[in-house]
């Protein structure tokens, strides 16, 4: 029976935690801290920005953002512009759910970062596949771009659009339809927030896949659509292993009916691979099929000191030899992360300063067994020198404390500066190094410059911060960071995807063969190139 999800912060685990036994010391008390919703700074999460000839009215707290086509080289691609007939159009397809008040447009038209800004001047509202068909087949035989958007949390411009395409949000598209309680397999509309779908599969013994920092605002349609990666990754895996099928809408309002539930199907070509990670380029994801493992009955959460970043790797190795199939998070942070929290949230530090901090969580069947084994891996880190401090959380309340801490640094980079965003895939060995150099190339010229993210898979997460956008600032950054990471066979995007502000740097992952394949894709699924254009595909092959 479907349910309507509510969007609500719950706790990240319901079940209780290992107290710390005698041995280890818990360096100081752990104030409550309260995790807010992630996305815009402006309440409303999928709701936007203003038209561009009426953006004189801005929020009082923030400054007015820069149009993306005056930052950035870009040229509006030949669409049609929408007419009042347009706009009468579509009040006939999706009667009363057709914004163009300034005023409601502004939240969309921006980026969470607030680094982008479009200049749409209609947002629409479907809540079935059937409605988003026909506003797609209309779009198509018009020659209108459209930008579809979920909670609006992208972090590389990839959500908002670029010009005045028109905003498709999926918001009102928040419907569970089905939930089998022996499989775990979860079926409902691509609008859900994740938040919401983790209290639905929780309080029947089951968790979501995946889990983000932006997990009150983020819609499962555009984790999908982004193939988003998080803090799960390192026990569940990709979404390319966990979304059973898809049902997607493909640019001349075609509907595409892949939603299996079947956990095995060898029937020709997988086709709901295309639309994992293609971010709204090849179709608008309506609804999901994911299989949910299930809730764990002990969790453990510990926080800890590192003297360097080579007893990081060193602990890491150890970690995964003693915890083995319990260990599901393995997170690192450096000391200016840290300093980032402290400073711009008022969050406390579980144990002393150190120059790198890690979050190593446990997720098993049995209490006594999961508490045994992460024992032993803290005593002999410990006792070797690899932790010089840490602390583990006794109840449910310091356990969200900790991962504040990791899941926050995003919104504490976020009140430093402007942001220049970089996140890549590397060989573990070599993942801290690119900060250290970046840090020698800058000097004076940034801020900040903090490396953070998800060790366990390879992920990190590079960060300058300073006072304001400089064009000078970015020819240094780009392609320098590209390049350096091609340089070690990694990946210029490991989970954020490319949007717009990343598109021109595929080719630094991809060779020309794999570009032009995706191009030839694009313009077969896509002819006219509507579907959010300007993402993803470099501007030139």
């Amino acid at each position: 029976m479907a349910e309507a999800m509510v969007l609500c912060r719950v706790p990240r685990w319901s079940v209780g935690l290992w107290a710390s036994p005698g041995w280890w010391r818990t360096t100081c008390t752990l104030r409550a801290l309260v995790r807010p919703k992630r996305g815009p700074g402006c309440p409303g999460g999928a709701s936007g920005p203003l038209a561009c000839s009426m953006f004189s009215k801005v929020s009082s707290c923030t400054p007015e953002v820069m149009l993306t086509q005056e930052r950035y080289p870009v040229q509006r691609l030949p669409f049609s512009v929408v007419s009042e007939e347009d706009l009468a159009a579509f009040e006939r397809l999706v009667p009363g759910r057709v914004v163009t008040d300034p005023e409601e447009l502004e939240v969309s038209n921006v980026d969470w970062l607030r680094t982008a800004r479009g200049c749409s001047k209609v947002l629409l509202r479907p809540r079935t596949s059937e409605e988003v068909s026909r506003i797609l087949r209309y779009c198509h035989e018009r020659n209108l771009a459209v930008n579809p958007q979920g909670g609006n949390t992208g972090l590389v411009g990839g959500s908002v659009p670029v010009f005045d395409e028109i905003i498709l949000s999926t918001a009102l598209m928040n419907q569970v339809t089905s939930f089998n309680s022996v499989s775990g397999i979860l079926t409902c509309q691509a609008g859900c927030v994740l938040e919401g779908l983790s209290r639905y599969v929780q309080e029947r013994d089951f968790v979501m896949p995946l889990d983000l920092g932006a997990k009150g605002s983020c819609h499962i349609g555009g984790n999908v659509a982004t193939n988003a990666g998080g803090l799960r990754f390192l026990r569940y895996g990709s979404l390319h292993g966990t979304v059973l099928g898809l049902e997607v809408v493909l640019a001349d309002g075609t509907v595409l009916d892949c939603l299996t539930s079947l956990r095995k199907d060898n029937t020709g070509y997988d086709l709901k691979q295309l639309f994992i990670g293609s971010e709204g380029t090849l179709g608008v994801i309506t609804a999901v099929s994911i299989l949910c493992p299930p809730r764990p009955k002990a969790v453990n959460v510990a926080f800890l000191g590192c003297p360097g970043f080579a007893e990081v790797l060193q602990t890491f190795s150890t970690c995964r030899g003693m915890l083995g199939e319990i260990l599901s998070a393995f997170e690192f942070m450096d000391a200016e992360c840290m300093q980032l929290v402290q400073q711009h949230l008022h969050l406390a530090s579980p144990v002393q300063e150190s120059a790198f901090y890690l979050l190593v969580e446990t997720s098993g069947s049995s209490t006594g067994h999961d508490a045994e084994k992460l024992g032993c891996f803290l005593e002999q880190v410990l006792g070797s020198g690899l932790v010089t401090d840490g602390t583990v959380a006794t109840d449910e309340s310091k356990a969200q404390a900790l991962w504040a801490l990791r899941e926050r640094i995003t919104e504490a980079l976020s009140r430093d500066g402007y942001v220049y965003k970089y996140d890549v895939s590397l060989p573990v060995e070599r993942l801290y190094d690119l900060v250290t150099d970046l840090r020698a190339r800058l000097g004076s010229q940034a801020r900040r410059v903090v490396g953070y993210g998800h060790l366990g898979d390879g992920n990190l997460h590079l960060n300058v911060t300073v006072d304001a956008f400089s064009a000078a600032l970015l020819d240094t950054l780009e392609p320098y960071v590209y390049a350096w990471t091609a340089g070690q066979r990694g990946s210029v995007s490991a989970e954020h995807g490319l949007g717009f502000r990343k598109r021109d740097a595929l080719r630094y992952s991809k060779p020309p063969p794999a570009v032009q394949l995706m191009q030839q894709l694009k313009a077969l699924l896509d002819p006219k190139g509507i579907l959010n254009p300007y993402k993803l595909l470099p501007t030139q092959a």
